[in-house]
C-alpha cells in the first residue's frame, strides 16, 4: 500500500534551529532517505519551498481567485513529504515516527486511493 507522510512544522521552527542545526536536520534527511530507497520502501520524498513561495487559486464565481502565501490562518505549515509503499498502516506508522522532522511537529499519513477512470476506487496496491 502506498502511504503520503505529510511533513507540518510549526512557524516557530524557522527561527528555533540555527543553520548548523538546520544543515544536521537537513543531513539527517539523506541518511534517512536512503536507508528507506535501498529497502525498496521510499516512492520519492521532497521538502517544499518557504511558506511565503507559495499561492492558492480557489474558484471565484466563473474563474479563480490567485492569493499569494503564506495562505492559511494556523501555527503549522506543509513543510514536505514522503511517498511510501509498505504493507499496512502499522508499518506506514513506523516509518513516519522515524522522520527526523518529526521531532519539530506533526506527520499526518494518508493512505493513497487509485482512482479508475469510471470514478471508483480500484484495488489498493
Amino acid at each position: 500500500m502506498r502511504f503520503l507522510c505529510l511533513i507540518y512544522t510549526s512557524i516557530d521552527v524557522d527561527g528555533r534551529l540555527d543553520q548548523s542545526e538546520m544543515n544536521h536536520l537537513i543531513g539527517e534527511h539523506f541518511v534517512y532517505d536512503e536507508g528507506l530507497r535501498q529497502d525498496g520502501t521510499l516512492i520519492v520524498s521532497d521538502a517544499l519551498e518557504l511558506r511565503n513561495k507559495s499561492i492558492v487559486i480557489r474558484p471565484d464565481g466563473d474563474g479563480f481567485s490567485v492569493t499569494d502565501g503564506p495562505f492559511v490562518e494556523t501555527k503549522e505549515y506543509l513543510a514536505g513529504f514522503y511517498l511510501i509503499d509498505t504493507p499496512d498502516l502499522e508499518s506506514a506508522t513506523a516509518i513516519a515516527k522515524r522522520i527526523p522532522s518529526a521531532r519539530y511537529g506533526a506527520i499526518e499519513i494518508r493512505p493513497v486511493r487509485t482512482l479508475t477512470l469510471r470514478g471508483d476506487l480500484a484495488e489498493n496496491r
